[in-house]
């Protein structure tokens, strides 16, 4: 039989070692579901800054309501992966619609269930959120999670559900909004994937696979679709740039930029370079050509993605 994982000593190794993180430090729904749903892709350093940014401009889930899809755009500029933040700004629409309508008059659900129904909500996010804010006793599944169970039942390839079952026999019921981000914080910061630090885990007596750590999960193999763009900077004599507003589909929707397509009239126009982005699935090559315009857009005034504010620096647009 697998040795059951030594509960009382993972929870106290995470308090006394947990990182100070500044959404621990509430019991505010709305700040900890903004908490997870940028840490979905986000480092946590550069996750902090965000969230700090985002909560003190919507402390509360209304405050987003009231405010603007570009708004939050311009907010989350630099996280990546917008359509995280078009999808929260839906859900704060949808909260603050009142019950008639489907709504929950400005009032986050308290169950994972509920939140599940929610714009841009997974499983995941609801059931962290659940637990964290409201004590429900649900167990949560990320890559952390994932990378833990597998070393300790020296399983290399896990399945979604063989995960998640071993998270729910896991969860100490009694306090699952600490026990999920204790798992969590000990795939972080000690059961990590290149460099697992085992001599100082408190579960690794249950551990079966301690002698050889790296081999749990076996790496997952990531295929990356090569996307040949064409892109043409325009500048006004003041060397401001001709921006447009993307379209309402795309990995750059809603937010601005130059004109990109995959064929573009560039005859006459001078060749500046090439600009090469990488995202989860998409190994991304820019050309670039520049152009002139009459009257630009100042870049700090709309929201940019990553790619457009490398494209804008490649023409000297420096303070983009």
């Amino acid at each position: 039989m697998r040795p059951s994982i030594d509960q009382a000593s993972l929870m106290a190794w995470f308090a006394e070692h947990q990182r100070n993180l500044p959404w621990r430090n509430t019991s505010d729904p709305w700040a900890i579901l903004l908490s997870e749903i940028l840490l979905q892709q986000t480092q946590v350093s550069r996750g902090i800054v965000f969230w700090q940014r985002l909560y003190s401009r919507y402390p509360t889930v209304e405050e987003m309501a009231s405010s603007t899809e570009e708004e939050v755009l311009h907010l989350w500029q630099g996280a990546g992966y917008y359509s995280r933040a078009r999808r929260l700004f839906q859900l704060s629409k949808r909260v603050c619609e009142n019950s008639e309508n489907g709504g929950f008059e400005g009032v986050l659900p308290t169950d994972s269930k509920t939140l599940q129904t929610l714009p841009g909500i997974g499983p995941y996010t609801a059931a962290a959120v659940a637990s964290i804010a409201h004590g429900e006793a649900v167990a949560c599944v990320d890559g952390n999670i994932r990378r833990v169970m597998a070393r300790q039942t020296a399983d290399e390839n896990p399945s979604p559900n063989l995960v998640q079952d071993w998270a729910d026999r896991s969860l100490w019921k009694a306090d699952a909004g600490n026990w999920n981000q204790a798992l969590m914080e000990l795939g972080a910061t000690l059961c990590m994937p290149k460099r697992p630090n085992c001599a100082q885990c408190p579960i690794q007596s249950s551990c079966l696979g301690m002698a050889e750590p790296i081999r749990y999960p076996a790496p997952k193999v990531r295929s990356k679709k090569r996307v040949d763009l064409m892109c043409i900077l325009r500048l006004d004599t003041n060397g401001l740039p001709e921006l447009v507003q993307r379209g309402s589909t795309g990995i750059l929707e809603g937010m601005w930029g130059p004109e990109m397509g995959e064929s573009l009239d560039v005859a006459a126009l001078s060749y500046l370079g090439e600009v090469h982005h990488v995202l989860s699935h998409r190994d991304m090559h820019i050309r670039v050509w520049k152009g002139t315009v009459e009257t630009g857009v100042d870049p700090k005034s709309v929201p940019l993605s990553s790619l457009d504010m490398k494209i804008l620096r490649l023409g000297g647009v420096f303070d983009a």
